[in-house]
């Protein structure tokens, strides 16, 4: 059982097996040879994170099973494969409202990239939908100075940097400066750097055009272009490689880019938002980050606390994510003693909220109705190596590390 689910829908057999094959490994994967058996499939109880179909199967088209699939409440995300592309096909496609178009022979690393692409934004955009609260959850006095913060910077074009360990909430933090921007009526690209090898990187963000590399066989519009007059969060900042750099310091200098392949400068109104729990100075000093670009996106810098340095917030945050579980499952509230509170408030918690999160939906699914007792926590909550934890960004970034 996988974290997400994909539907193959090609009438070709080898062509479906192999890629039924090629995505097993990460994904539930389900097939179809025709658009019938995929709304058959669609109508029953799965829910598919990802519809991949072919356009022409004989006499079926795969805008079939795109406009069904886009009637269903999860909305997948549905990526049009072709050998037949036109310009006319892909713009009927994504008024559909399709994720994107692909024209055939595919590459497979290509479509790899597309679908974990997919995948992941769909997961991001149900991480906010369903975590922000988060945001507005806290009286701790480093929270209140983050959510003041966080207001005053919102309006402006000023680009950010998000500082802070993992799991404590930086893209969150992030979807909310959109959100109260200008901009908020406009795109927010969220990407995760850290996710894509640095060929492919360079390609999704600034585009490229056709015949730009090998498998290039149609122009590209990238993250860049997507988010323009909107917000672009570049996440986990600190993986790209130099060449990537590079062409993150010329537009953070022009306010364009140049898509792969092409000499033509692209004017864009974008807001760049990054994050990091990595500490940058230390990066430039082993010269793996560039100093100047450095100091071009930390022109001003969030940094998140750790939940450690908040401890007045763990009750009232375990309380919403209890609650929030509990309805999600349709069960009843377990209810925490005084002295597991205590217990949890001395904790170190290494993954921070996103930790936090995950210890109250187990609770509520192993402890419903029940009060959690002392007795039933993990181990790691008692051991004395709980409070020996290390963690990624011990401290904020600052100019004198």
């Amino acid at each position: 059982m996988h974290d997400a689910s994909l539907l193959i829908v090609v009438d070709e057999k080898n062509t479906r097996d192999g890629l039924a094959l090629a995505f097993s490994e990460k994904f539930d994967v389900f097939t179809a040879e025709n658009s019938e058996e995929a709304l058959r499939l669609m109508d029953g109880e799965i829910a598919f994170d990802v519809v991949l179909t072919d356009l022409r199967m004989g006499q079926d088209s795969g805008l079939t099973v795109i406009q069904r699939a886009l009637q269903l409440p999860e909305r997948p995300a549905c990526i049009l494969m072709t050998a037949y592309g036109t310009v006319e096909t892909a713009v009927e496609a994504m008024k559909l409202g399709a994720y994107d178009f692909l024209a055939k022979p595919v590459s497979l690393d290509k479509l790899e990239c597309l679908v974990a692409r997919a995948v992941a934004e769909r997961k991001q955009s149900s991480i906010i939908k369903t975590a922000t609260p988060f945001l507005m959850l806290g009286t701790s006095p480093s929270f209140q100075t983050l959510r003041k913060q966080i207001q005053r910077i919102a309006p402006a074009k000023t680009t950010v940097l998000i500082t802070g360990e993992t799991g404590t909430g930086k893209e969150l933090v992030a979807h909310q400066l959109h959100a109260l921007s200008l901009r908020a009526d406009r795109q927010f690209v969220p990407v995760h750097c850290a996710a894509l090898p640095s060929h492919l990187l360079e390609s999704e963000l600034f585009g490229h055009e056709r015949g730009a590399f090998t498998g290039a066989l149609q122009r590209h519009i990238g993250w860049f272009e997507t988010a323009n007059r909107g917000t672009l969060f570049l996440d986990e900042i600190g993986e790209i490689d130099p060449n990537v750099q590079v062409k993150l310091l010329r537009f953070l200098e022009t306010k364009s880019i140049e898509r792969l392949g092409s000499t033509q400068s692209v004017p864009l109104d974008v807001r760049l938002v990054c994050a990091t729990n990595r500490n940058l100075l230390k990066e430039i000093r082993a010269g793996r980050f560039r100093e100047d670009l450095y100091y071009r996106l930390n022109v001003i810098e969030l940094h998140l606390p750790p939940l450690r340095d908040r401890t007045e917030d763990i009750g009232l945050l375990l309380r919403h994510y209890l609650n929030f579980f509990a309805r999600e499952n349709r069960l009843p509230v377990p209810k925490v003693t005084t002295g597991v509170l205590s217990i949890l408030k001395r904790y170190m918690w290494p993954g921070n909220i996103r930790e936090l999160r995950n210890f109250a939906e187990n609770a509520v699914v192993m402890h419903a109705g029940c009060t959690l007792e002392e007795g039933d926590l993990d181990p790691k909550f008692t051991a004395p190596a709980a409070v020996t934890a290390t963690f990624n960004l011990p401290a904020k970034m600052s100019n004198n590390n």
